[in-house]
C-alpha cells in the first residue's frame, strides 16, 4: 500500500456575496496576486513537508480558468519539487494531452522532472475536464481522438530512437527528437485518472497502466468503476493488481471524532458549495453517448449535490474523525476497492495552513503506519 499527499492548490478567498460557478466564468479579477504569493508558497511547502512525514510520493494536477485549483502548469511545480525533495515519488496526475500543440512538450518537460529528480517521476495523463475545453478552445468532439494521439506520440518520444516521423491525423511532426530522454526505463510510469468514462477505463486496462479514481462520488460510484476496470483488464486476459488502482479522498483526522467534524466541516463546505460548482460542464460531443449515459446515472452521488454531513458520512465523501475511526473507514473502503494506492487529499478548501499541518502529522502518525501493517497482514494472509 502505497500513500500519496494530493493537493489541488484551491483558491481560498472567494467573497462572501459571490455565489457564481468557480469554473471558466469565474472572474478573474477575485484573483489577488499578493494573496497568491503565500498561498502558492504555503502550497508548495505542505507538498514539501509529506516527504519528511514518511509518504511516498506527492500528487499534483492541472486545470485552468478556475478557483478550484490553482495549477495550469504543474509540471511548473513538479520541478520545484523534483529539487525540495529527495527520495518521495512526484506523481503529476496529469497533463491533459490535447491542451498540447504539439503533446511533444509533454514527453520533453516531464523527461525533465524525471532526470532533474533522478527518476522519481509519475507521469501522469488525462483527456482534460469538459470545462477545459471551453476555456481552451478546442473542440471537445475530438477531446478522445487526441488523446490517444498525443499518448502514443508521446510514449514513442521516450521509447523510439530520434530523429522519427510522425504522421498522425492531428500532430505531423517531420523531426521528432525530444532531447532530453527519461531516465527510468522504458519510461516512467504512467497513471490516468478519471471519472468513470467506460473509455478511459479500457484504455487503461489495455495499456495496463494505473487508473485513479476520482473523488466526490457516493462509495457506491467508486464500488462500480473499479468493478469494470477489472472486468476490463480481465477481457485483456489478466486481473487487475492493486497497485493498478488508486483511491482520491477527502481525509481530515482530529483527536476526537467530534473536533475532527467541528474543525473540519465548514472548509469541506466551502470547497464542495463554493469550488465544485462548474466542475460539472460537458461541452457537447465531450462524452460518448454509453459513457454519458454511464454519468447521468451517478449525477445524483455527486458531492455537488449533497446537502447534509450524514451524507457525506453514509457515502464516504470524506473520512473524517480521530485516528481509531478514520483508520476503520479507510480499511472498509480499502478492502472494498481492492486499490493498492491511497491518494490522501489532506486540504481542502479554505482549510488553513495550522490545521493542514495537523491533519498530515496525525495520519502520517495514526494511520498511515496502522493501515500499512494492516494491508501486509491482509496479503500475507492471502498469499
Amino acid at each position: 500500500m502505497d500513500f500519496y499527499f494530493f493537493h489541488l492548490m484551491p483558491w481560498p478567498h472567494l467573497p462572501p456575496d459571490y455565489n457564481g460557478p468557480a469554473w471558466i466564468r469565474c472572474p478573474n479579477s477575485l484573483y489577488d496576486p499578493e494573496r497568491g504569493v503565500g498561498i502558492y508558497n504555503r502550497y508548495i511547502d505542505e507538498l514539501v513537508y509529506a516527504e519528511e512525514l514518511g509518504f511516498d510520493g506527492v500528487c499534483v494536477n492541472e486545470h485552468h480558468a478556475n478557483a478550484y485549483g490553482n495549477m495550469p502548469s504543474p509540471n511548473l511545480i513538479g520541478s520545484i519539487l523534483a529539487r525540495q525533495t529527495r527520495k518521495c515519488k512526484i506523481a503529476i496526475v496529469g497533463n491533459a494531452l490535447p491542451l498540447y500543440h504539439p503533446p511533444v512538450r509533454v514527453a520533453e518537460e516531464f523527461a525533465m522532472i524525471d532526470v532533474i529528480s533522478g527518476g522519481r517521476l509519475i507521469a501522469g495523463m488525462v483527456v482534460g475536464g469538459g470545462p477545459e475545453y471551453y476555456s481552451n478552445g478546442l473542440n471537445p468532439a475530438q477531446a478522445r481522438e487526441r488523446f490517444y494521439e498525443a499518448h502514443d506520440l508521446i510514449v514513442q518520444s521516450w521509447t523510439r530512437p530520434g530523429p522519427f516521423v510522425f504522421n498522425g491525423k492531428y500532430y505531423k511532426l517531420r523531426y521528432v527528437n525530444p532531447w532530453p530522454r527519461p531516465l527510468q526505463k522504458p519510461h516512467p510510469p504512467i497513471w490516468i485518472p478519471g471519472a468513470g468514462s467506460l473509455e478511459t477505463m479500457e484504455f487503461v486496462a489495455r495499456r495496463r497502466y494505473a487508473y485513479m479514481g476520482i473523488p466526490y462520488f457516493h462509495r457506491r460510484v467508486f464500488e462500480r468503476n473499479f468493478n469494470f476496470f477489472r472486468e476490463a483488464c480481465e477481457k485483456e486476459g489478466y486481473r487487475a493488481r492493486p497497485e493498478q488502482m488508486g483511491w482520491l479522498c477527502p481525509i481530515y483526522v482530529a483527536e476526537t471524532d467530534e473536533a475532527a467534524r467541528r474543525e473540519y466541516e465548514p472548509h469541506f463546505w466551502y470547497f464542495a458549495k463554493r469550488l465544485l460548482p462548474g466542475i460539472e460542464t460537458s461541452p457537447p460531443g465531450y462524452t460518448s453517448a454509453r459513457s454519458a449515459v454511464k454519468l447521468i446515472t451517478a449525477r445524483n452521488d455527486f458531492l455537488l449535490f449533497v446537502d447534509t454531513w450524514e451524507q457525506v458520512v453514509e457515502g464516504r465523501y470524506a473520512i473524517v474523525g480521530s485516528p481509531d475511526t478514520v483508520l476503520e473507514q479507510m480499511q472498509e473502503m480499502i478492502a472494498s476497492l481492492g486499490v493498492g494506492n491511497v491518494l490522501a487529499l489532506l486540504q481542502v478548501g479554505t482549510l488553513p495552513a495550522d490545521l493542514t499541518r495537523r491533519n498530515m502529522e496525525l495520519f502520517a502518525r495514526e494511520v498511515m503506519p496502522r493501515l500499512q501493517a494492516w494491508d501486509q497482514q491482509r496479503r500475507s494472509r492471502a498469499a
